[in-house]
């Protein structure tokens, strides 16, 4: 029985790919390079912004990954919130496992000081029961630390858990941390990670998906 449900953000709960490609844009500009398009760079938005950054800036050596990485975050920082909105079905998702008694967290690679932020713009901050940041442990993505973190965090044991992303990592730090996971089709995911799931992955086609998963497990 599935008794709390952790998230990833970017993809799976929010679509930060706007901002986020938009920050990309800014650092171009300032090179003197053309925009790129937000679809031809949305998958890379899970990588976090050296993923970005290096999926959308010139080759360039660490010292200079490091500047543009700071420049990225400063400018990010003031405009994360300029385009970005839950998708589609995520507000009614969290408003019925809240309904139900189901608390929910959130496990993402993304700083405290900008999710906490987002959360906030959201008004998801007071009914978060778990934030795990990049920065709140010591490991991040495929290791099971922060989801082990996030339950114990909300008191509940992994094995009772689902783990909800839309990157290969997180079903890896779900499955190793001995919870339920389920990809996230509608995000950010290529196709190459798609066929990388392990057999048998549930897969979340909308959010409303994450309730009939709920329903499967015999969640109240």
């Amino acid at each position: 029985m599935i008794k709390a449900v952790l998230f990833d953000l970017d993809g799976t709960l929010l679509d930060s790919a706007p901002d986020l490609i938009a920050t990309l844009n800014h650092l171009r500009a300032g090179l003197g390079l053309a925009p790129l398009p937000t679809e031809d760079l949305r998958h890379f938005v899970s990588r976090g912004a050296i993923g970005l950054i290096r999926a959308g800036m010139p080759p360039c050596d660490d010292e200079t990954l490091v500047l543009w990485r700071d420049a990225f975050l400063g400018h990010y920082r003031e405009n994360s919130f300029n385009l970005s909105r839950p998708f589609d079905g995520v507000e009614l998702v969290l408003e019925a496992l809240q309904n139900r008694g189901i608390p929910w967290g959130v496990v993402t690679n993304k700083m405290e000081f900008l999710s906490i932020a987002l959360l906030e713009k959201l008004g998801w901050r007071d009914s978060t029961s778990a934030l795990v940041c990049g920065n709140t442990v010591s490991n991040s993505r495929s290791d099971p630390e922060p989801v082990l973190e996030a339950c114990r965090t909300i008191g509940v044991e992994p094995g009772e858990t689902l783990m909800v992303g839309d990157d290969l990592r997180d079903v890896e730090a779900g499955n190793r941390a001995g919870c339920q996971s389920a990809f996230v089709l509608y995000g950010y995911a290529d196709k190459e990670s798609r066929s990388e799931l392990a057999q048998g992955t549930p897969l979340i086609r909308t959010p409303q998906d994450v309730l009939a998963l709920l329903e499967i497990s015999g969640a109240e």
